[in-house]
C-alpha cells in the first residue's frame, strides 16, 4: 500500500503551551491579588485600575481565554493532526489563530482594568473585541473542519466529536449573547433587558463553561488518557451516549443560575430537570476516562501525566454531581449568592482545567522536543502542590458560604432577623477568605514550579519543529462496508457537524425565544420609567467600577430578603436595564431597595471611605470618584443607543439629555453642600463629578414600584416628554 508522507507542525503547538504557561501564571496572580484584597482591601493603595471591581473580571477573563483557551488549543492543533493522520489544513490560519487569540487577550488587558466593561460574567469585553473574538474563532474553526475534510483516517475518533461540538456552540452561544448596539468605540448596550438579558447572559455563561471548559477538556481527556496510559478508551458505546447525551442535554440547563429570581417558572423549572438529567452523562464520561485505567494503576503512582490525569477526571465527577444537585432548588436557595458558589467554580477550574493542562504539558513537551522530563520529583511535588492548593481553596469557600448564607436566613425566637447587619456576615468568613487565599497560593507555587519544569525539559532537549509522519490515503468513506450507524455517521464530518448544530439548537430555541424575543411575555408595570440622563451615566459608572460583581439587584421571594431589603424583585422593573445587574454574589448586600435608604451625604461618605459608614467594612474605597468628572458628552449617544434597543426616549431627546444631566446633578451638589458636604478631606464636590452620576443611580433603584415617583421632575417641563411620560 502507497503511504503518504507529511509533517505535523510542531511550532504551533509549542507557542500556545508557551501562551498557556504565561497567561497561566498571570492569571492566577491576578486571583491572589482579588483574594488578597478581600482580607486587606486597601491592598495596592487606591488605584482605580488595580481596584477589586475591574480586576476581578480581568481574573476570570485570563484564566477561562488565556489560559485554558490557549490550553485547549495546544491540545487540539497536538491531537487532531494525528487523529487525522493530516497536517493541520493551512499553517498561515494556524498563526493568524494564535497572534489573533493573543492580540485579544491583549485587549482584555488594555480595556477591563479601565473600567471598559459590558459587565456580563464571562462575556464583559466590548463590542469591537467581540467581532474580533468571533473573526478569530471562525479561522479556528475553519481551519479544523478542513483538516477533518483532508484526514487519511476514515472515522473520526471521539475525541474529534467533542472539538466540533465545542467549535459550533462557542459560535453560537458568543453571537447570540453578543448582540449589542454601540453607543461609542468602547461603549454598547446589550440588546436584551432585564429577564431576557438575564436569561440570554446565563444560556450563554453556563455553557460558556459547558462548551468551553467543559467539551474540548473531555476531548482532550479522550486523547491523552489513552495515550498516557498505552490502552485503549474502556468503552465506545459509552462514548456514543456520553457525547450526544451530553450536549443535548447541557444547552438547557442554564436557567438554574436564575433560581427564585424574576425569570419565568417555566424557564426554571426546565433548567432544574435538565441540569439533574447531566449527572448521566458526565458521570458516564467520567468512568469511561477512568476505567481505561484499569490495569495501569501502578503506573499512576509513579507517573505525574497519570497522576494529573486522574485528579482532574475525578474533580470534574465531583464537580458535575454537585452542579445538578445545586440546580435543586431546596439547595440553591441555601448556595447561590454565597462563596459557596466560588468554592464550587474553583474545584473545576483548578483541577479539572489546570490538571489536564498541565498532563498535556507534561506529556507534550518531551515528545516535541525529543527528550525526556527534566524531573519527575519536581512534577510530583507540582501536583502535590496543585492538589493541596486547590483543598486548601475549595473547603473554605463551602465552609464559609453555607455559613455565610445560614446567617442571611436566620431568625431569633421573636421572628426578627439575628444578623440584620449585613457585616456580620462577612466577618464571620474571614478566616476562611485567609485559607483560600492560602490555597491560592500553595497551587500558584506549584505552578511555578511545574512551569520550571517543563522550560528546564525543553532547553535539555530539541524541538522538532517539523515532525515526519507516515499514513495511507484514506479509503473513501462512502464505500457502505460499515453498516453501524454511528460509524458511517463519523466517515461524514460535515454531516455530523450539521448533527450538532441541532442537538444544542433545539434546547437553545425552547428556552430562548419565547422569553428573550417576545417581549410581550415579559410583564410591565406602568410606575417603571427610563432613567434619566444622569441617572444612565451613573449606572455607567456603576458598571465600570464592577460593583455588581459584589452586590445583587435581585431580591429573592423570601422573608430573610424580604426583611433585610424590602419587597421583592418584579420582572417588569427591569424593563429599561440594558444589561441587567441582577449579579451572582453577594460580597456586599443587595442593592435593588436602597433608592431613598440613606441621605446622599451616606452614599457620598460610603463610596469616599467604607469604614466612615460601616466599620469593619472590607469593601475597598473609591475617592477617585469625587475627582474624576463625569463623561457627559457621552449621554447623547447612550441616549441614542438606548432609544435603538427598546427604551421609549422620544426622537430628539439627546439635544437636551446634557441639559437635563447637569440639572439633576446641580441638585444632588447643592442638596450636599446644603448638608455640609460640599468638600470632603480638601476635595471640592462639584456637579461634574462621577459620584454625583453614581449617588443619581443608587438613589433610584427600587424606587418606581412605589408608584409615586416620577425621575423627571425637578428638570425643566420639556423633558417629560424625554421617555414618553405622559401628564396625568
Amino acid at each position: 500500500m502507497a503511504m503518504d508522507t507529511f509533517h505535523y507542525d510542531n511550532k504551533i503547538v509549542r507557542n500556545f503551551g508557551i501562551a498557556a504557561m504565561a497567561f497561566g501564571i498571570i492569571g492566577f496572580l491576578v486571583g491572589l491579588i482579588v483574594a488578597l484584597k478581600l482580607i486587606y482591601p486597601d491592598f495596592l493603595g487606591f488605584i482605580p485600575e488595580l481596584s477589586y471591581g475591574r480586576l476581578r473580571p480581568l481574573h476570570t477573563n485570563a484564566v477561562i481565554f488565556a489560559f485554558a483557551g490557549n490550553a485547549i488549543f495546544y491540545g487540539v492543533y497536538y491531537s487532531l493532526p494525528r487523529l487525522c493522520k493530516a497536517p493541520m489544513w493551512s499553517p498561515l490560519l494556524g498563526q493568524i489563530h494564535f497572534w489573533g487569540w493573543q492580540a485579544i487577550i491583549l485587549s482584555a488587558v488594555l480595556t477591563l482594568p479601565f473600567g471598559i466593561t459590558t459587565s456580563k460574567e464571562y462575556a464583559e469585553l466590548e463590542w469591537p473585541i467581540d467581532i474580533a473574538i468571533t473573526l478569530i474563532w471562525v479561522i479556528f474553526g475553519v481551519n479544523m473542519i478542513m483538516t477533518i475534510l483532508k484526514r487519511r483516517e476514515k472515522h473520526l475518533y471521539v475525541a474529534i466529536w467533542f472539538y466540533i461540538a465545542t467549535f459550533v456552540t462557542v459560535a453560537v452561544l458568543h453571537v447570540v449573547n453578543s448582540f449589542e448596539v454601540p453607543a461609542g468605540l468602547l461603549k454598547s448596550y446589550s440588546l436584551y433587558a432585564g429577564v431576557q438579558d438575564a436569561l440570554v447572559q446565563w444560556w450563554y455563561g453556563h455553557n460558556a463553561v459547558a462548551f468551553f471548559l467543559t467539551t474540548p477538556f473531555l476531548g482532550i481527556m479522550y486523547y491523552f488518557i489513552p495515550k498516557a496510559a498505552n490502552r485503549p478508551i474502556f468503552s465506545y458505546r459509552l462514548s456514543i451516549v456520553h457525547f450526544w447525551s451530553l450536549i443535548f442535554i447541557y444547552i438547557w440547563a442554564g436557567p438554574h443560575h436564575l433560581l427564585y429570581t424574576s425569570l419565568p417558572g417555566w424557564a426554571q423549572a426546565l433548567g432544574t430537570v435538565f441540569s439533574l438529567m447531566l449527572i448521566a452523562p458526565s458521570w458516564g464520561g467520567m468512568l469511561n476516562g477512568l476505567l481505561t485505567l484499569r490495569g495501569a494503576w501502578d503506573r499512576v503512582r509513579e507517573d505525574p501525566v497519570l497522576k494529573f490525569l486522574v485528579v482532574g477526571v475525578t474533580a470534574y465527577g465531583m464537580v458535575t454531581f454537585e452542579g445538578p444537585m445545586l440546580s435543586i432548588a431546596n439547595v440553591n436557595a441555601i448556595a447561590h449568592y454565597s462563596d459557596y458558589i466560588i468554592g464550587h467554580v474553583h474545584n473545576g477550574a483548578l483541577l479539572w482545567n489546570g490538571g489536564l493542562t498541565f498532563a498535556m504539558l507534561y506529556y507534550i513537551t518531551p515528545k516535541i522536543y525529543k527528550t525526556e522530563l527534566f524531573s519527575v520529583k519536581l512534577a510530583n511535588i507540582h501536583f502535590w502542590f496543585a492538589t493541596l492548593g486547590a483543598i486548601f481553596y475549595v473547603i473554605p469557600m463551602y465552609w464559609g458560604g453555607i455559613t455565610q448564607s445560614l446567617m442571611w436566613k436566620q431568625f431569633t425566637a421573636e421572628g426578627f432577623l439575628q444578623y440584620p447587619n449585613f457585616l456580620e456576615t462577612v466577618v464571620q468568613i474571614m478566616p476562611m477568605y485567609a485559607l483560600r487565599a492560602v490555597g491560592g497560593s500553595l497551587f500558584i507555587l506549584g505552578a511555578v514550579v511545574g512551569v520550571y519544569n517543563i522550560v528546564k525539559t525543553a532547553m535539555q532537549g530539541s524541538l522538532e519543529a517539523e515532525e515526519e509522519a507516515q499514513a495511507p490515503a484514506m479509503i473513501d468513506p462512502t464505500d457502505g462496508h460499515e453498516t453501524k450507524w454511528h460509524r458511517k455517521l463519523e466517515g461524514r464530518p460535515l454531516k455530523f457537524t450539521v448533527l450538532v448544530l441541532v442537538a444544542i439548537l433545539i434546547g437553545g430555541i425552547v428556552e430562548y425565544m419565547p422569553t428573550a424575543l417576545i417581549d410581550s411575555n415579559i410583564p410591565t408595570i406602568e410606575s417603571v420609567k427610563p432613567y434619566t440622563p444622569l441617572e444612565v451615566a451613573g449606572r455607567d459608572i456603576y458598571i465600570a467600577e464592577g460593583c455588581n460583581n459584589c452586590h445583587s439587584q435581585m431580591i429573592r421571594p423570601f422573608r430573610s430578603e424580604t426583611e433585610r431589603y424590602g419587597e421583592y424583585s418584579k420582572a417588569g422593573e427591569f424593563v429599561y436595564d440594558h444589561p441587567f445587574l441582577w449579579g451572582s454574589k453577594r460580597t456586599g448586600p443587595d442593592l435593588h431597595r436602597i433608592g431613598g435608604k440613606y441621605p446622599d451625604s451616606w452614599h457620598l461618605r460610603h463610596m469616599y471611605d467604607p469604614n466612615s459608614t460601616s466599620p469593619g467594612s472590607i469593601m475597598p474605597a473609591y475617592p477617585w470618584l469625587l475627582k474624576t468628572e463625569t463623561d457627559m458628552e457621552s449621554i447623547p449617544n447612550k441616549i441614542n443607543a438606548l432609544r435603538t434597543v427598546g427604551v421609549p426616549y422620544v426622537e430628539g431627546y439627546e439635544n437636551i439629555a446634557i441639559r437635563d444631566a447637569k440639572a439633576q446633578a446641580e441638585k444632588i451638589a447643592t442638596g450636599l453642600r446644603e448638608n455640609g458636604f460640599g468638600e470632603v478631606e480638601g476635595i471640592e464636590i462639584t456637579s461634574e463629578k462621577e459620584i454625583i452620576a453614581l449617588i443619581a443611580y443608587l438613589q433610584r433603584l427600587g424606587v418606581d414600584i412605589s408608584g409615586n415617583n416620577d425621575p423627571f421632575a425637578g428638570l425643566p417641563s420639556d423633558s417629560r416628554m424625554g421617555a414618553n411620560i405622559k401628564e396625568n
